[in-house]
């Protein structure tokens, strides 16, 4: 009885210490778009994004979003290659978000 308690635990163990970082990698792309989305805001509040500008890069955040929604709905989790496409995705935003803030227009 106590060898089968060992076996247990020790599974359920392995099974938090497996999964933690696959939790934690999905909090980073929840974090990366709050502050992606937070750059647009502050571009908007500067003036460095016209209203134009700004409906863009949202529309392309919540594309994203979306993407990243479907992606859980599949099986309930990011696996790593749906990660590393949404991280593709967010890289290409960001600059984006940077060029559009740092052009010559502004509202």
């Amino acid at each position: 009885m106590k060898r089968l308690t060992g076996v247990i635990m020790t599974g359920a163990l392995l099974t938090l210490t497996l999964a933690e970082p696959i939790l934690a990698q999905a909090g980073e792309v929840n974090e990366r778009q709050k502050n992606q989305q937070g750059r647009i805001d502050e571009g908007v509040k500067s003036g460095e994004l016209t209203k134009k500008e700004t409906l863009k890069l949202e529309a392309e955040q919540a594309k994203i979003q979306k993407k990243k929604k479907r992606y859980k709905r599949n099986d309930g989790e990011i696996g790593p290659k749906e990660r590393a496409k949404l991280e593709q995705e967010q890289d290409k935003a960001s600059k984006h978000i940077y060029k559009e803030k740092h052009d010559a227009q502004t509202r």
